[in-house]
């Protein structure tokens, strides 16, 4: 497939390196999780993705939900997992790789909850974020060069309680972008609803819908250790449907996680490899990222800091525990 280069994003930071571990510290930290995988394991929280791990070779106890996940079919999983996959825009100029140490992209986050209107200098009003703000937004990052595709950045507030939110974030952030949409929010019973959109946009097409989904879906397992309904289903279910998943842990050290940074890459590692097994079980190939927004607690304001110089010291632990499996990465800012 012939690509223009259209993205600053194609070229910046391309090579910059920062070497955390050696590769002895590395293999350390991939031994203690393939420990806890194996003998404590990690809870599921749904009844047909826990036969899954079953069917797969996992010890699983069905009453407490507990699955121990060998060490080779964490191996068995890691060797289907793609190396290098494509983030589908509406065209070739929009559509993006994501491939294992391969450039660096960017995109948004989310998702809040709240924007400001702004009414003059040091003026502003907050107030909740509607389907309208969401709209302006995907628009404003369809304009942006730097932006390599759209993640959901704000909730459609005045849809809660009304409808299927999460859907229609999905159908407004399709609408007014060109480029790829990662859904922060997915919803698992409403995966099929996105899959029959996807399948809509090729004219009810399923092959071009599976091999070149216009979204993608980021979920987060709950620390310590538990993929619960809604991540161990979007997970099989985007397996199944070939679209992307991000296993994206957000761990925070001294709160859900050990105080050490040490052991809370351990934890968020069993956690973001659970979810992978499983995409990889759902369907051999499934394109998933090893993903990261994991941080500190800060203990004194009950908070979790996402600018802290721990989360640069995290992401970069996790970028390198990623590629060191062979996996797309992607991390919180720096």
């Amino acid at each position: 497939m012939s690509k223009a280069i259209c993205y600053p994003a194609r070229k910046v930071l391309n090579g910059v390196k920062f070497e955390l571990f050696t590769d002895d510290e590395i293999r350390q930290i991939d031994l203690a999780s393939r420990d806890i995988l194996a003998n404590y394991g990690v809870q599921v929280s749904d009844d047909e993705c826990v036969q899954v791990f079953k069917k797969g070779g996992c010890e699983v106890d069905e009453k407490t939900r507990m699955v121990k996940i060998p060490s080779y079919v964490v191996d068995r999983a890691l060797a289907t997992c793609p190396k290098r996959f494509y983030l589908y825009g509406r065209d070739d100029c929009h559509t993006i790789e994501q491939e294992w140490k391969g450039r660096v992209h960017y995109t948004c986050f989310g998702t809040g909850i709240q924007v400001c209107d702004y009414k003059g200098p040091g003026k502003f009003v907050t107030r909740d974020s509607t389907d309208a703000d969401l709209a302006m937004i995907a628009k404003v990052c369809d304009w942006a060069e730097g932006i390599s595709y759209f993640s959901l950045p704000v909730s459609a507030r005045d849809w809660a309680g009304k409808g299927a939110e999460d859907v229609h974030e999905m159908i407004t952030s399709l609408c007014n972008t060109v480029k790829h949409f990662q859904h922060i929010d997915p919803v698992a019973e409403h995966v099929k609803f996105y899959w029959d959109m996807l399948k809509a946009y090729y004219g009810g097409d399923e092959k071009m819908a599976k091999e070149k989904p216009l979204m993608s879906m980021l979920v987060c397992p709950t620390s310590p250790l538990e993929l619960s309904h809604n991540a161990a289903q979007t997970i099989y279910q985007g397996a199944k449907f070939g679209i992307p998943v991000n296993v994206l842990s957000m761990a925070m050290a001294g709160g859900s996680s050990p105080v050490y940074l040490a052991g809370t890459l351990v934890t968020h590692n069993c956690e973001v490899l659970s979810g992978i097994v499983l995409s990889q079980l759902g369907c051999p190939g499934a394109r998933v990222w090893y993903g990261s927004s994991t941080t500190t607690f800060d203990l004194k304001r009950g908070t979790a800091p996402v600018g802290s110089p721990e989360l640069g010291m995290i992401s970069a632990a996790v970028a390198k525990l990623g590629q060191y499996y062979g996996l797309p990465t992607y991390v919180a800012g720096m």
